[in-house]
């Protein structure tokens, strides 16, 4: 039996700070005058990222992110590019609602309109939330995937899917890989810091959440043992190649089109 902690969520979510960059979720709280409060205040928040496509598709933010991805990691292809934004921005959901869940027993609201999202920063500065507001309930499976499966990576993949032509089993690939990786750095946190309660109540939820159905089908074993089924497109980008989950053991060397599903 796995007993959760319950503890008050902080305004500054501090207690995910020892976790790592990927977990931290820093909070806007705008000082009176600051220019740099302000300008975050004014970043779009992640829920114009799940918007469909417009005439205005290059002022889209995930467009933007997009780019911003491709040019750093000199892409061959958008659809490259997009797959690994989009296994990145999973990976941070993940790792913030995993996170909480472990050190707090709660989540707070991570709804997409309450998080401001800087396209063009680097984890953990891309994402902003607006207000600390605990949800009701403990931070079990259901919860979890209610705030990061339905509110964030169901609109997240059909955006890109409409976008940039990526099969949706990639995408789920994608997501399960994401939260096998945010499980497996929590789990290594929580023994290398005495903590194996964390490291109990985190290998019990994703073994869960690995039991959803839009995550079951993904790949072989769940947490540090996982396989996915798909690859992320990695292995395309100049000096890339397969990574430790991926269906692949070493790049494929056929069309560019491999691996798409």
């Amino acid at each position: 039996m796995v007993l959760l902690l319950f503890v008050d969520l902080d305004p500054d979510l501090a207690a995910l700070r020892p976790l790592g960059g990927f977990f931290v979720l820093r909070t806007l709280r705008p000082a009176a005058g600051d220019p740099e409060a302000m300008r975050i205040n004014e970043l779009p928040s992640l829920a114009k990222a799940y918007e469909k496509i417009t005439s205005d598709v290059y002022g889209n933010v995930l467009t933007f992110r997009v780019g911003v991805v491709s040019g750093r990691l000199r892409a061959p292809e958008l659809r490259v590019a997009a797959s690994i934004a989009h296994q990145g921005l999973a990976a941070r959901l993940w790792s913030v609602a995993l996170g909480c869940a472990a050190r707090y027993g709660r989540l707070p609201d991570l709804d997409p309109g309450l998080l401001r999202w800087d396209a063009g920063a680097g984890a953990p500065d891309d994402l902003r939330l607006t207000e600390v507001r605990p949800l009701p309930g403990d931070a079990g499976p259901d919860t979890l995937a209610d705030a990061v499966v339905h509110g964030h990576l169901e609109p997240l993949a059909e955006a890109v899917r409409a976008r940039y032509n990526i099969a949706a089993g990639l995408l789920w690939g994608n997501a399960a890989s994401a939260l096998a990786g945010a499980a497996r750095e929590l789990e290594r946190w929580a023994r290398a810091d005495g903590r194996p309660e964390a490291a109990e109540r985190t290998r019990a939820a994703v073994d869960a959440l690995f039991g959803h159905p839009l995550l079951r089908d993904t790949g072989i074993g769940t947490g540090p043992a996982f396989r996915r089924r798909s690859c992320c497109l990695y292995y395309r980008v100049p000096g890339g190649g397969v990574c430790g989950d991926c269906c692949f053991t070493q790049p494929p060397c056929s069309s560019p089109r491999a691996a798409s599903g």
